[in-house]
């Protein structure tokens, strides 16, 4: 059986302790070989059936981020328009995309029907290939913190009109739109429990036994 020492096992924590959603990015580009080993994760993260159904749209163009970035305004609006008073103040002064200077931005998508794999796990639980792409996600997410790297997960979007406007098959489902970058300040702390929106749970995670 292949041991880690105990300096890595702790070094491990404090990365999963240190990965933030990061919505606060440097200029600075990003070295594509860099970008190209974090993807490396992917090839390395588990799926049901070994059918690997993360797809990895790389949105570059002008075009396609700005109609991506229109997509996140439309469904902010929206969201926004869900809250009562007090908590729409709060809300609205929430920088929820790194969107407008994320030097790196890639959309993350499921083959929901993909051959490979030949079904296997999935026949009762089909959502079992978007749980693999969350967990490749994951991967990818620890491997760009060692790095340095910053990483911001964009859910406020509308995923059937991204589908459209990146033109994508009917049949690729989004999971993530992911920003990446040089974070301009690191953090142990969730953005979200620093502005007051919620607070982690401080409690060790319970198990709930039958």
């Amino acid at each position: 059986m292949r041991k880690f020492s105990q300096d890595f096992q702790t070094e491990l924590y404090d990365l999963m302790k240190w990965r933030r959603d990061v919505r606060h990015f440097k200029p600075d580009p990003v070295d594509p070989e860099l970008l190209r080993l974090c993807l490396n994760a992917f090839q390395m993260a588990p799926s049901v059936g070994l059918s690997e159904p993360w797809r990895i749209v790389a949105v570059n163009s002008a075009d396609a981020r700005q109609k991506s970035l229109d997509n996140f305004k439309a469904a902010n609006a929206d969201a926004l328009a869900g809250y009562g008073k007090g908590q729409a103040e709060l809300y609205a002064t929430l920088k929820l995309t790194g969107m407008r200077d994320a030097p790196v931005q890639l959309a993350i998508f499921c083959e929901e029907d993909t051959p490979k794999g030949s079904g296997l796990g999935a026949q009762t639980m089909p959502e079992m290939r978007r749980y693999s792409v969350v967990s490749a996600i994951m991967s990818f997410w620890l491997a760009t913190r060692a790095y340095g790297l910053g990483l911001g997960w964009v859910s406020i979007l509308d995923p059937v009109q991204l589908r459209h406007d990146l033109d994508l098959p009917d049949n690729w489902s989004l999971v993530a739109y992911l920003c990446v970058g040089w974070p301009k300040e690191e953090t142990e702390t969730p953005e979200l429990e620093t502005v007051g929106w919620e607070m982690r749970d401080a409690q060790l995670t319970t198990l709930i036994e039958r």
